[in-house]
């Protein structure tokens, strides 16, 4: 990796600065005035501001007992739960939103349940429908992260509580809250972005002024006054807001201070009461029923009625497949050029720290904003609707790209450290290092990626909602106009489509990784 390497990262980190902060500088520009911000606005940052807090701070408090149910029991079908735990982060929002208005909607299993009861029904629409939603996504999740903290103890600490005779209530004390003290401010912050971001939530169930986003009320901003100048200082808010979360979130973590072990297999004897047990099987039951109850009923519902979808559905679908493949190849190329420019840039920490900070930074944007900056900036060369699609594919792709230079980077440094000077010694630099060692020894991590952000765009409402019209919408835009116009069957059998073709998409990407892999 010569000097190629650090121009190709550069050059991705420059693109990155004028997406994120060139496109904010574009709308502000074409304000007509500074931006002010009204009593909706306000409204709308301490809403937005409520529910990031609640939501999740219910998903981790959920998480927490359920994650210690999975660490300390074994059972048949455990590793495919734990699998299937990772499927609401890649599941698309609307039919997530379907799915829930399955079970907690006004004609849903849990209303009918109530009505035969004698009791009324509840709403989802709203403050509880936001925040449902959220928990739902990022429940999974949370137990995902905090589980990895629990099989982050090493198995001697749980011998040497056996043989001191400690219980669960010591285990609790001496292992267990030192592990969450340094899992839980991570696992927070991470949901937390997610929720602060949040759009197609707050456009779907919000029901009104009471329940806005920051982020709905940039696109408000934006389709229904034209207010850039409001639009622009929104988002400046909304990425501070970020930028605080994270500096707060660093701060407060706190290592455990476990130390390392041997690998063995951890053995649990803090479990074995009866009352335990049941406590476990019943959390992992409800969990697991909560997740997959709305998958189930989308699929119920949808799947009789996917050959009666109508041709513009398809033609949706085709949209949606190749923005989704051409945001994948965006996604992987910018990210392995970062991923590559930062450690090389390793002897030099503040550049490479930057470098990787740059990468991390569509974390903090609103993509409705680079969607909005790129098409004022086109807009005196293109139509806006013949540049939907490309700029769609872009914005996704950045938004795509953190989580999948998060997933390259640890691969990319361990190669480099133990292969590196082998390579270095062989004369191996440029493409040929990249052809002969890189991308063999990354292989998985390249095909985790490439599904991962092309399962994310395939399930996108963003930008496309602003821009998009008959010609130019996906099928995530299609299903909202179905579900906006009531046509609730045909809304099914795109919601099963869409998430057939996002799962299939993850699948077919991460297999070929393992496939592909060498070592």
């Amino acid at each position: 990796m010569g000097r190629g390497a650090l121009w190709a990262g550069g050059l991705v980190a420059a693109l990155l600065i004028a997406l994120n902060l060139g496109t904010l500088g574009a709308v502000a520009l074409r304000a007509d005035a500074p931006g002010r911000l009204g009593a909706a606005d306000w409204a709308a940052l301490r809403f937005t501001l409520w529910q990031a807090v609640v939501s999740a701070g219910l998903s981790v408090a959920l998480a927490v007992p359920v994650a210690r149910a999975l660490a300390r029991r074994s059972f048949p079908g455990r590793a495919l739960l734990i699998t299937a735990l990772g499927a609401p982060f890649l599941l698309p929002t609307l039919v997530a939103v379907l799915g829930l208005l399955a079970v907690f909607g006004r004609g849903g299993i849990v209303n009918h349940g109530l009505a035969a009861i004698g009791l009324g029904p509840v709403s989802i629409y709203g403050p509880q429908g936001v925040i449902l939603a959220h928990v739902f996504f990022n429940l999974p999740l949370a137990t995902r992260l905090i589980l990895q903290g629990w099989l982050a103890i090493p198995a001697e600490r749980f011998r040497l509580a056996a043989a001191l005779g400690f219980g669960p209530s010591e285990i609790a004390r001496h292992l267990e809250r030192p592990m969450l003290r340094e899992v839980l401010p991570g696992a927070f912050l991470v949901i937390f972005l997610i929720c602060l971001t949040s759009f197609a939530v707050a456009l779907t169930l919000g029901g009104g002024p009471r329940a806005t986003t920051v982020e709905l009320a940039i696109y408000q901003a934006f389709r229904l006054d034209f207010d850039l100048g409001r639009a622009a200082l929104l988002a400046l808010i909304q990425f501070g807001l970020c930028a605080v979360a994270a500096a707060l979130a660093w701060g407060v973590a706190s290592p455990a201070g476990f130390g390392a072990g041997l690998d063995r297999p951890v053995e649990r004897r803090d479990g074995g009461s009866l009352m335990l047990k049941a406590q476990d099987v019943a959390l992992v039951a409800l969990a697991a029923a909560f997740l997959l109850t709305p998958l189930a009923a989308v699929v119920a519902r949808g799947l009789p009625q996917i050959t009666e979808l109508p041709a513009p559905v398809w033609q949706a679908a085709g949209r949606s497949l190749g923005v989704a493949l051409a945001s994948a190849g965006l996604t992987i190329a910018c990210a392995l050029a970062l991923a590559v420019a930062v450690v090389r840039l390793a002897p030099r920490p503040r550049i490479a720290g930057a470098l990787e900070g740059v990468g991390l930074m569509a974390l903090a944007a609103s993509p409705l904003v680079i969607g909005t900056g790129l098409f004022l900036i086109l807009f005196p060369v293109l139509r806006p609707t013949a540049a939907a699609l490309p700029a769609t594919a872009l914005v996704n792709a950045a938004m795509a790209l953190p989580f999948a230079l998060r997933a390259l980077l640890p691969a990319l440094r361990e190669v480099e450290a133990t292969q590196g000077r082998l390579a270095d010694s062989l004369g191996l630099h440029g493409l040929a290092r990249l052809r002969l060692l890189i991308l063999p020894r990354l292989a998985r991590p390249l095909g985790f990626a490439a599904g991962l952000a092309a399962a994310l765009s395939m399930g996108d409402l963003g930008v496309i909602v602003l821009f998009a019209d008959a010609q130019t919408a996906t099928l995530p835009l299609q299903l909202y106009r179905l579900m906006g116009a009531y046509r609730m069957d045909d809304a099914a059998g795109a919601a099963f489509l869409l998430l057939a073709a996002s799962l299939t998409l993850f699948w077919i990407f991460d297999r070929g990784g393992r496939l592909g892999a060498r070592n």
